[in-house]
């Protein structure tokens, strides 16, 4: 491997960034990150007429919650800057017109009212109209091929409209090579003269592509499968130019969880999961999608998740932190097919990440939500509670829900639980217990459960005829943790209070 790795990650600010793009940027960086080499953000907006404001700063957040960050781009070690196409638009003119003056190129003044007509002809006649060598020099099609030098250059003296297009050779089998789908062929008589120039002065996405690889001297192009296509437009323009071709890696489609298809912001709607890393809100329409982040994933198991969507390591470990990937990452573990999307597996990395997270972190994010709830809890205490409860949870707003007993008191109870466990003798028997928890000196965990089983074996009674009215009375359902636990945290006197408002309630 090269010792001067460059990669760089180029999106279209059109609106948020789709979790496709980002796993090509995170197999970008992990490249990179794996050669030692340079990461770079270029913002490739030269399609003004798609331009959404805020979608730039949104892949900037993202990539930074994602812990992704590049290390050249818009604002930041601008080596090779601008990183913003539409700032760089006076370089690609120039390139243009050195492939028109090499004869790699030429000026086409056809209207898009023209090219419909010439499109429905070939319709009529069961063809596909492609605008190539076989029609470019026929005189059908108004071009540089079949006008004087003198009538080009009056027309666009007079401001006619035009664009440039690349002259794809004839009769040629270009063999090309990609890091993942290895040794590709296409014969060059199937592809069309692609615009490189528009006549809005800006390039097309392929010439400015080129131009800026080349010159930020980009050694790898890692990108997804929907560029193979363009693949060999590009190696052509290399060739023209004279320049050296980077190596290419075509990455495979992230796929819909049910059905066939590539993953959209639909699928998430419909089966209600994110497909952007962060909530993105539209400001024409002040639509809101949501994001991995607010829906609270933490950006780890995020990344983790996202990197075996097309790549494996070879072995049966799946949790890997962003270093271990990093050292992992092979392009030639990566998948030539698409990658199905699962939730489940989302939500799978999600609850194994809450387990390696430390309890201090989780208590810091736990205690903004009790606060909203209007509960004043010394950290310690609700350490504690986190501790306790982390593994059963898969997202910190989970929290609440498997701990609130620990904070409040049960305001309702389970009515199927109460049915089947509250019965004829039990609110005799729970006042029975209110006297002997009474008298307990000693309310740790591990005494007072010793007491209350003995108690129970004296009684000569089921575990369950005490247990169960108990846990519902201090819960208000059968669930939670080790119960003399729950005492032992909720102390004394609340401890009895429970009992006693569930004796009021459920023998009534």
């Amino acid at each position: 491997m090269e010792s001067n790795v460059r990669v760089r990650f180029a999106p279209s600010p059109t609106g948020p960034l789709h979790i496709g793009g980002v796993r090509t940027a995170l197999y970008n960086y992990l490249f990179a990150k794996k050669h030692n080499g340079t990461f770079i953000l270029r913002i490739e907006d030269t399609d003004q007429t798609r331009y959404v404001k805020n979608a730039e700063q949104y892949i900037i957040d993202a990539l930074k919650w994602c812990n992704i960050p590049f290390d050249e781009g818009p604002n930041t070690n601008e080596k090779f800057g601008p990183y913003r196409q539409s700032e760089r638009k006076e370089i690609y003119k120039e390139y243009a017109d050195q492939l028109i003056d090499i004869g790699w190129a030429y000026y086409a003044f056809d209207t898009s009212e023209d090219l419909d007509i010439h499109r429905k002809g070939h319709e009529k006649e069961g063809k596909t109209f492609i605008y190539n060598w076989h029609n470019r020099e026929k005189g059908r099609l108004i071009n540089s091929l079949v006008l004087s030098a003198d009538e080009v250059q009056n027309r666009i003296n007079t401001g006619e409209n035009y664009v440039i297009r690349f002259k794809t050779p004839q009769d040629e089998i270009l063999e090309m090579d990609d890091e993942i789908r290895g040794k590709i062929t296409i014969d060059t008589n199937t592809l069309d003269d692609k615009i490189l120039f528009k006549g809005d002065g800006m390039p097309t996405y392929h010439l400015a592509n080129i131009v800026d690889d080349h010159f930020m001297e980009i050694s790898h192009v890692i990108r997804g499968e929907e560029w193979l296509p363009s693949m060999p437009l590009h190696v052509l323009l290399y060739r023209a130019f004279g320049w050296n071709t980077p190596k290419f890696a075509h990455l495979p489609l992230i796929l819909k969880p049910v059905g066939k298809g590539k993953l959209s912001k639909r699928d998430g709607d419909k089966l209600g999961f994110p497909v952007f890393p962060l909530a993105y809100t539209n400001e024409e329409t002040n639509g809101i999608s949501r994001g991995y982040k607010e829906d609270g994933y933490f950006a780890d198991a995020f990344i983790n998740m996202l990197a075996f969507l097309g790549w494996n390591p070879g072995t049966e470990q799946e949790l890997f932190s962003l270093e271990a990937l990093i050292q992992a990452f092979d392009l030639k573990r990566v998948s030539k097919s698409g990658a199905k999307f699962s939730p489940e597996k989302a939500s799978w990395f999600q609850q194994q990440y809450m387990q390696t997270k430390e309890d201090a972190l989780l208590t810091d994010l736990y205690i903004p939500i009790l606060t909203k709830k209007g509960i004043d809890k010394d950290k310690e205490y609700v350490q504690k509670v986190v501790s306790e409860i982390k593994e059963r949870a898969i997202f910190v707003a989970d929290f609440w829900d498997l701990s609130s007993f620990f904070f409040v008191n049960p305001q309702e109870y389970d009515a199927k639980a109460s049915k089947k466990n509250w019965k004829e003798g039990t609110s005799e028997l729970m006042q029975e217990l209110i006297t002997v928890l009474s008298n307990i000196g000693d309310f740790s965990s591990e005494n007072t459960e010793k007491e209350v089983k003995e108690w129970i074996s004296v009684k000569e009674i089921g575990f369950g005829k005490v247990m169960q009215p108990l846990r519902l009375s201090l819960v208000g359902k059968l669930a939670g943790p080790h119960l003399f636990y729950i005492i032992a945290m909720i102390g004394k006197e609340d401890t009895l209070y429970r009992i006693e408002n569930a004796i009021e309630k459920l023998s009534s």
